[in-house]
């Protein structure tokens, strides 16, 4: 599942055109922490795939797509309004109320380093389940 976790970051990344380096950074530290090998990371951003269906994630695997997809939402600085519709849309696919991004983004920060409580965002995130 984590190879469909990267095509919806790599969708994300490029839906305002262009690709910035932070978000490249993210999605290969993503992948390789995974186990995913840089050509094989490099090939997916190179040639990006259609995201499937979403309905067999764990509740765990549905908080850590989400979170992954507002921090790169917001790891360049900038957030267009695309990016937000296509979070909003991923979140709705996951199980949760359109609702759940902004809840999530005012938590998120752009910065990985700087990590937010998890155990507490995915209980203010169960309020915005529709499953």
């Amino acid at each position: 599942m984590l190879k469909e976790q990267l095509k919806i970051l790599i969708k994300l990344a490029t839906i305002d055109n262009e690709l910035a380096d932070k978000e490249s950074n993210l999605i290969e530290k993503i992948g390789k922490a995974n186990g995913i090998s840089e050509d094989e990371i490099y090939n997916m951003m190179k040639n990006p795939e259609p995201i499937k269906n979403l309905d067999s994630l764990s509740e765990d695997q549905r908080f850590e797509y989400l979170y992954n997809i507002i921090q790169l939402m917001k790891i360049d600085g900038k957030v267009y309004k695309s990016e937000i519709v296509f979070c909003q849309e991923i979140a709705q696919n996951l199980g949760y109320k359109k609702k759940a991004v902004s809840e999530l983004s005012k938590s998120i920060y752009s910065d990985p380093s700087i990590t937010s409580d998890r155990e507490e965002l995915k209980a203010r995130l169960r309020k915005h389940s529709t499953r």
